[in-house]
């Protein structure tokens, strides 16, 4: 049982077994590609009721691969909207901008990624929706703090990835003087679960208190601070004390090693560990050089530990090293192609992949939550709309 206050009035909620952890909190959803999606899409699985408000013409991201049946039903639009309603209103309208006011009286949440002078000019800035509930959480996903210079900028994950000092990391790695972002949308999706996270702490304090707030989401510095947890490094210390990123995730020797019919990732991190793979690699005495002699020497002369296993484990099949490694507790696993993640053995075993029917788009791969509760449902069953689906309703 726990007590809500909403509107000067404490009202009890009853959590039911089975039910949803989020199952009554309504989320009026503005937001469009990938940061606040992913955000919005969590929520729904949690149980959330989430409003996708989308402009005539829908989401960009619905158009943004190849679609299987029905234009604007790209992968990654399938991917990151499950769980949501869709409804397609045209803000520049009189009429569809009182529409969305009248959605906004009666919820919970309102997050959106529309750029705060743009929302301001809609009549949809924090003031005024406050104005209409007083107790909404108004959940702002911007590309960088509002009181910061770069506040009116335009953000993207490559954006981001640059102005975060991520893109300087691979060429600390192989070398190469041009820097490279990483070929994933991390910046979005990082932003994302800061964007869930910051949702439900903002909830947990309307329920208990009855207030609504104003909550800010910043790209920018919300992956940075991802990224920089460990490769600040050195610059932790004022003065620093070394070079700024973490040595060991930069080390160009601590790849994935080559096996006879693949590659292997082969973890050593403890300094026993070096005499265990070496021995299980067949070469037991190559720590006996004086360059190796104590943990510290081991440490400063890595690199040609790493070099002597990489020319050790191309005696091996794949699976024959990940067999000796797991019976030796050395971490291991198989390094893996895009393409085989459907055919994962554990993936598969405890579900991670389930394929759905959709109503306009057949058959389709869903990814469940990872996280697992065993109070809750954490899952939903309502496909990725069509645009516009749930103008109706």
């Amino acid at each position: 049982m726990a007590t809500a206050i909403k509107e000067g009035v404490t009202r009890q909620m009853t959590i039911k077994t089975g039910q949803k952890m989020l199952e009554g909190i309504t989320i009026v959803d503005m937001t469009s590609v990938v940061f606040g999606p992913y955000a919005t899409q969590v929520l729904a699985d949690l149980g959330a009721d989430v409003i996708k408000i989308e402009a005539p013409g829908g989401d960009a991201y619905r158009y943004s691969a190849r679609h299987a049946k029905t234009l604007g039903m790209a992968p990654g639009f399938m991917s990151i909207n499950r769980g949501k309603r869709s409804i397609v209103l045209d803000l520049k309208q009189d009429a569809e901008r009182k529409r969305m006011l009248e959605m906004l009286e009666s919820a919970d949440v309102f997050i959106h990624n529309v750029r705060g002078k743009a929302a301001e000019k809609l009549g949809l800035g924090f003031e005024a929706v406050k104005a209409v509930n007083p107790s909404i959480i108004y959940a702002h996903c911007v590309g960088f703090g509002q009181d910061g210079p770069y506040a009116d900028l335009q953000a993207y994950d490559d954006v981001i990835q640059a102005a975060s000092g991520t893109t300087s990391l691979l060429p600390r790695v192989d070398g190469e003087a041009r820097p490279r972002y990483f070929p994933s949308l991390i910046a979005d999706k990082v932003a994302g679960l800061h964007a869930v996270y910051a949702v439900q702490a903002a909830i947990i304090h309307q329920l208990r208190t009855g207030e609504g707030q104003y909550v800010e989401i910043p790209m920018f510095e919300s992956f940075t601070h991802f990224m920089m947890l460990e490769h600040l490094g050195g610059h932790v210390f004022d003065p620093p004390v070394g070079d700024a990123g973490y040595a060991r995730q930069v080390d160009p020797d601590r790849q994935p090693f080559a096996t006879k019919d693949g590659h292997i990732s082969l973890v050593i991190y403890t300094d026993q560990s070096w005499s265990t793979v070496l021995t299980m690699l067949g070469d037991p005495d190559f720590l006996e050089d004086e360059r190796f002699s104590s943990p510290q020497a081991r440490f400063k002369n890595a690199a040609l530990i790493y070099r002597r296993i990489a020319e050790l484990t191309t005696a091996f099949t794949t699976l024959e090293l990940a067999e000796k490694c797991r019976e030796a507790q050395i971490p291991a696993q198989p390094v893996r192609d895009l393409a085989e993640m459907r055919d994962e053995p554990h993936l598969n075993a405890v579900g991670f992949f389930q394929r759905r029917e959709h109503p306009s788009e057949g058959g389709y791969l869903d990814m469940r939550q990872p996280v697992r509760f065993s109070s809750g449902e954490a899952s939903s069953t309502r496909p990725p709309p069509r645009l516009n689906e749930h103008g109706d309703d």
